[in-house]
């Protein structure tokens, strides 16, 4: 297993964490970071330390911008893709990186580095990749078992064990649900005490401009595991990206990222009617061959509805040929601004562009979108606080 060497320990991280936080006044208290409202409207203040969390599998850092929106205060996360751990840094840099490659990294060193002991930990939450268990590798069932990916559900296991946290969040595509694996993996936590409830949610129910589904995994060891409910509003693509500047000459480097197209595509692209429209609207002379030749991928060279939800944001998100991209009414697909905004990050998360524009629509096709991390993060802290 690796080591954490003697200094390289999250400087950061101070003795509150063990200690907790003093409770002063009001008003000293409304002040605190460490300190999180812990009350319902109408009821009187009471704040406790602010919940801790670690972040596995952290990808550019979706799951981590969720827990802190929840209130959580993210310790440390690990992940292994060198732009994503680039980009995580670049908006969590307060939040240790702990390691790399989680098959080398050694769980009670990283509670050793955070002063931390088997059990003090609120939350352990993570996605392991998911690639191998997803719709287009299951058609391919030979390369979805060759995929040494699917393993990585164990390195969770193993940090779970270990650490024994008070609750566990695990979110993955549908898939997961049935993968030995996986089974393997709730016997192991019910095993170790805690109880188990997996739901199988769509994001958009949830705070998130986008069309979803994602399993999600909830245990807790301190009482019954909990998920949050349903909103009752829905976010739609006119109120995530309708008011943005053009794009091109915004100012925001992600959003100003050039197109460089054939002028065939161009012109397929401008006649694809606004807001909604499909390839299968254009006249059979200007659809492309392969198109012609398929009655599938009816969603490719599609628009966005401007008062619908969005597609499920991929690693393809910024071409057109890969799903409904196109914007609802300009003659161009979405701008990287434009999907990460559709993945529910923040309006100026940052996004390093010398890293190309592939690299980065993969990381903001694969993070887990953070308002729907938030509302179970949420409700997961409830259920922990009314436990305590």
């Amino acid at each position: 297993m690796r080591t954490i060497g003697k200094n390289e320990g999250p400087d950061r991280i101070t003795d509150q964490l063990a200690a907790g936080a003093h409770l002063g006044n009001k008003n000293s208290v409304n002040k605190n970071p460490e300190l999180m409202d812990v009350t319902s409207p109408g009821e009187s203040v009471a704040r406790k330390p602010r919940l801790t969390a670690v972040d596995l599998f952290s990808g550019c850092g979706g799951l981590t911008a969720g827990l802190k929106q929840a209130g959580y205060r993210v310790l440390a996360a690990v992940e292994i893709d060198p732009k994503a751990r680039k980009t995580y840094s670049l908006n969590h840099e307060k939040v240790w990186l702990a390691g790399d490659d989680i098959r080398l990294a050694d769980p009670v060193a990283i509670m050793k580095g955070l002063k931390l002991n088997p059990g003090d930990l609120d939350l352990l939450a993570g996605c392991p990749p998911c690639q191998g268990f997803s719709r287009m590798r299951k058609r391919n069932k030979a390369r979805s078992a060759r995929d040494d990916r699917n393993a990585l559900i164990d390195e969770f296991a193993r940090f779970a064990l270990a650490m024994r946290p008070k609750l566990i969040m695990m979110e993955n595509v549908p898939g997961l649900a049935d993968y030995y694996r996986f089974g393997s993996f709730k016997k192991n936590l019910e095993n170790a005490g805690y109880r188990i409830k997996v739901e199988i949610l769509d994001v958009s129910k949830f705070g998130v401009a986008q069309r979803r589904k994602r399993l999600i995994l909830s245990a807790s060891r301190i009482g019954a595991p909990t998920l949050a409910t349903e909103s009752k509003t829905k976010k739609t693509v006119r109120k995530v990206i309708g008011r943005l500047p053009p794009a091109g000459t915004s100012g925001d480097s992600l959003h100003d990222i050039p197109e460089r197209r054939s002028e065939r595509i161009q012109l397929l692209i401008r006649s694809i009617p606004s807001n909604g429209g499909s390839r299968t609207d254009l006249p059979e002379e200007m659809q492309l061959e392969c198109h012609k030749k398929s009655d599938g991928f009816k969603d490719v060279y599609g628009r966005m509805a401007w008062d619908a939800v969005a597609p499920t944001i991929t690693g393809g998100c910024f071409n057109p040929s890969k799903g409904r991209f196109l914007h609802p009414e300009e003659h161009r697909p979405i701008t990287l601004r434009e999907a990460a905004l559709l993945q529910g990050f923040p309006r100026k998360y940052k996004f390093d562009v010398s890293h190309g524009k592939e690299a980065i629509a993969l990381m903001i096709g694969n993070a887990l979108p953070p308002p729907f991390i938030a509302a179970h993060a949420r409700a997961m802290a409830r259920s922990l606080n009314q436990s305590t």
